[in-house]
């Protein structure tokens, strides 16, 4: 017979995972799964999209701009707060915004991160979280959602790598679904483009989460050019 004892118990039950499970649900009003991130401006264009193209447009997206922007700012976010350096916090926060070049994303994702912060301060005593909050609201600091999600996986001491689990993960679900809910693709192929990402999605953590925030960068011209066309839409279901 199976007894249970409080070291197995602490393995299974580790507050971090939970809270970690807790902040990439779409229970969670971030507003992450209300975004196409540009997929519904190809889906008015007429253009039909396979899973497998849909799979490799989520790569490209990983690979070259959420990866090399989002998930370094999102590394170096989690350092400085883990030292309660808000100073350094800021820099990274500033340098994340600039990087954001079309409006309509850089907006959804300041209002994700600023409702972020504000839903996690309102039960946590972490005091980094409150001193950015403060900065937001104070206008030091803008609050793009990368570093609002290192701030807060910091104050549930979930690990750096895990929360950008969290953060690729969201992102790929989120045009997944988008896709779903166009009619572009059925539930068990959305469900195999997942399951196929996992590896891109651990390639693109590890390449990037510890790059110093001096070597940020991201180039997707053709991925730009999508998304500035959602934002002239006049008619949208999603927010990017």
């Amino acid at each position: 017979m199976y007894m249970s004892t409080d070291d197995d118990d602490a393995a299974i039950m580790k507050a971090a995972d939970l809270s970690m499970m807790q902040l990439s649900d779409s229970f969670f009003p971030t507003g992450m799964y209300s975004m196409s991130n540009g997929l519904e401006a190809i889906f008015y264009s007429g253009k039909k999209i396979k899973a497998e193209e849909l799979r490799e447009l989520v790569k490209t997206y990983l690979e070259y701009q959420i990866g090399p922007a989002d998930c370094t700012a999102l590394g170096n976010a989690y350092e400085h707060a883990a030292r309660s350096n808000l100073a350094k916090l800021l820099e990274v926060d500033r340098a994340i915004f600039s990087m954001k070049l079309v409006q309509e994303i850089r907006d959804a994702s300041i209002r994700s991160g600023t409702q972020l912060v504000r839903c996690i301060r309102s039960f946590s005593d972490s005091k980094i979280l409150a001193q950015y909050e403060d900065a937001i609201r104070g206008g030091q600091a803008f609050g793009p959602y990368p570093v609002a999600l290192a701030v807060s996986a910091n104050a549930f001491l979930i690990p750096k790598e895990k929360a950008a689990l969290v953060m690729l993960y969201s992102f790929s679900v989120s045009i997944v679904g988008a896709a779903l809910r166009l009619g572009m693709l059925q539930h068990f192929d959305g469900q195999k483009v997942i399951d196929e990402l996992k590896p891109t999605i651990v390639k693109v953590i590890k390449a990037n989460i510890n790059r110093p925030i001096e070597g940020i960068w991201q180039f997707a011209p053709s991925i730009d050019i999508i998304q500035i066309s959602h934002e002239r839409m006049n008619s949208k279901m999603f927010i990017t």
